[in-house]
């Protein structure tokens, strides 16, 4: 029998999340004996896969590029989960909501800048009118909050979603 399949997504944010998923250190090595890693910034897969059993997405949807991946990874996920609290409430990529797009990049790319200042037209993907979590754009499955989620938190969720348990997240005691 194969094993499930794993993914992780990186979307607006800073990849805090995926630094906490390894610091679970060893238990990391176990998750890997029970679950294939078929798509994460971890590896050097570049396209996600047709089918995944379960994936973690951090970061805000905040971008036309965030928008068309998430939708892709929902359609092709069975169990997804908002993984950190950008992709649970927008958290810190939210901030600038209030601003808005243009004011942000005037004040980032012309004010802000000494030499050549220019709005990006090629490096920056085009972003949204407001910074939303993952829940706003498509079904999420599992809610795992945190700022980051702690790596016994991520350990405790992953262990239960691989044993067929349903996670208690809410529940979880923080630390070890």
């Amino acid at each position: 029998m194969s094993k499930p399949t794993l993914a992780t997504v990186w979307l607006d944010g800073c990849s805090g999340c995926h630094m906490s998923l390894i610091d679970m250190d060893e238990r990391l090595l176990g998750i890997l004996d029970r679950a294939d890693l078929v798509y994460s910034p971890l590896v050097d897969r570049k396209d996600y896969p047709e089918h995944v059993d379960i994936c973690l997405v951090e970061g805000a949807v905040s971008s036309e590029e965030d928008l068309h991946k998430i939708r892709m990874v929902r359609e092709r996920t069975t169990t997804l989960i908002s993984f950190g609290d950008c992709a649970v409430t927008a958290n810190v990529p939210g901030m600038r909501n209030p601003i808005g797009v243009a004011p942000l990049l005037d004040r980032a790319y012309i004010e802000n800048v000494t030499t050549n200042p220019q709005l990006p037209s090629q490096i920056i993907p085009k972003l949204l009118p407001t910074a939303r979590p993952v829940h706003r754009v498509v079904k999420v499955d599992v809610f795992l909050p945190g700022c980051p989620p702690s790596a016994y938190l991520i350990h405790q969720l992953l262990d239960d979603l691989l044993a067929g348990r349903v996670p208690d997240v809410a529940g979880a005691r923080f630390g070890r």
